[in-house]
């Protein structure tokens, strides 16, 4: 394995769930609130830091911070900020998981104008608070939130047949804010994150019509790095490092079988997801290496996990991926365990177990899920010495052989669908 120059401060990262969107029934999502972590973030990022864990995918809330047009209040953003200096802890921001402030019009272009002010304000306060340049994700999951938000209307802004429209408006807002926090903050590193997939046609159905649906994964890329439609701006500089997000429903059946064979071509994720077993299962290091090949820019896995008792066995399934990829020379500077909290579901509140913490806490600590545990650590010595040895912080950590409560339900919910998937 070829050994660079690390990415991040640990190569294991966690990642706290943070999305904002509002749903079609209009009701607003905060994740970070629902979770506690935005009053719990001092704990949770020394936790964290105890299981060698010294690096952080976690959001800001737009919609809280501008209320007002151009007026912008950081009180919910400081104690996270002062949280994570003080527990010597690194972290990649995202600026909009999903949701924005209500009084902006996304289809607009002063949409596009507000996002790289606030982008240049938070990156100047980042540096004020820490001395450093922040690292950002401008835009979390381009491509996710164009079909989600632009073609199939489950969040907002709830648009049917404009998911190429929103795809291309969220670059340009990525693309502004991206060059706004580095004309703020020179040194500031910007980070572009969406999901892999690969879309496996069944025996009737149009093989390139699935091939058509899985290649437009790469499309936010493409427009970001100028590969695609470079009026609007991109640049193979524009981002420092891709994220791909790959979790274990990520490869699936086309078209999926409880739907109506009248109801058109949709690609969304299949009730019938591949199990790695499955021969028309992609491996995850061909994935990897086929970004890297196409951008030419270090990746790292910045979303995976699985529900319940699965869950380490995923761990070291996508971690022999991964160093599979590196083997081969392909630059994968880390891998975020997300959510590294468990978290309420999207769509119901479904407790969703797929965390190294749980939500419960055990006087002032999260409950620690022990066979995920138990594998981080595994993993990190199999990966060398730089991902070893966590830091102790505190007193030790309770952790939980049983953790998650019979009632709860297996299985990764991603916009409120739930399935399982036994990996052995």
């Amino acid at each position: 394995m070829t050994m660079r120059p690390p990415m991040f401060r640990s190569f294991f990262l966690g990642g706290f769930e943070c999305s904002t969107h509002r749903r079609a029934d209009g009701r607003r999502l905060d994740l970070l609130a629902a979770t506690g972590h935005d009053r719990r973030a001092a704990e949770d990022y020394r936790q964290a830091a105890e299981h060698g864990i010294r690096t952080i995918r976690d959001g800001i809330r737009w919609h809280l911070i501008e209320v007002r047009p151009g007026e912008y209040d950081w009180s919910s953003v400081l104690p996270m900020l002062r949280a994570a200096e003080a527990a010597g802890t690194e972290v990649i921001w995202d600026l909009c998981h999903y949701g924005w402030p209500d009084h902006l019009d996304i289809w607009s272009a002063g949409f596009v104008e507000a996002f790289a002010a606030y982008a240049a304000a938070f990156a100047r306060l980042h540096r004020e608070e820490t001395g450093r340049p922040p690292l950002i994700c401008p835009v979390n999951e381009i491509a996710f939130l164009a079909w989600a938000g632009g073609d199939v209307a489950i969040m907002n802004p709830c648009a049917h047949g404009r998911g190429d429209d929103l795809k291309r408006q969220l670059v340009r807002a990525a693309l502004a804010g991206g060059a706004a926090v580095r004309a703020a903050v020179p040194g500031s590193r910007i980070f572009a994150i969406d999901p892999l997939i690969h879309i496996v046609p069944r025996p009737h159905a149009d093989p390139d019509l699935a091939r058509h649906f899985s290649a437009q994964q790469y499309e936010g890329w493409d427009m970001l790095t100028g590969r695609r439609e470079p009026e609007l701006g991109g640049s193979p500089d524009a981002i420092d490092a891709i994220g791909v997000n790959f979790y274990w429903n990520n490869q699936w059946l086309f078209p999926d079988a409880a739907r109506p064979p009248d109801a058109g071509p949709d690609w969304r994720p299949s009730r019938d997801a591949l199990s790695p077993y499955d021969p028309r299962w992609r491996p995850f290091r061909a994935m990897l290496a086929e970004v890297h090949a196409r951008y030419g820019r270090p990746l790292f896995v910045a979303e995976t996990s699985i529900e319940a008792a699965a869950r380490p066995d995923w761990l070291r399934h996508v971690c022999e991926e991964v160093r599979a990829a590196m083997a081969a020379g392909v630059p994968v500077g880390g891998i975020c365990l997300y959510p590294v909290l468990s978290h309420p579901g999207w769509d119901d509140d479904r407790y969703c177990p797929n965390g190294l913490f749980e939500m419960a806490t055990e006087g002032r600590r999260r409950v620690v899920d022990a066979p995920l545990a138990a594998e981080l650590a595994r993993q990190q010595a199999l990966f060398g010495p730089a991902t070893a040895a966590p830091v102790r912080l505190g007193t030790g950590f309770q952790v939980a052989t049983a953790s998650v409560p019979a009632h709860h339900r297996p299985g990764l919910q991603r916009g409120g669908r739930a399935a399982t998937l036994d990996i052995g």
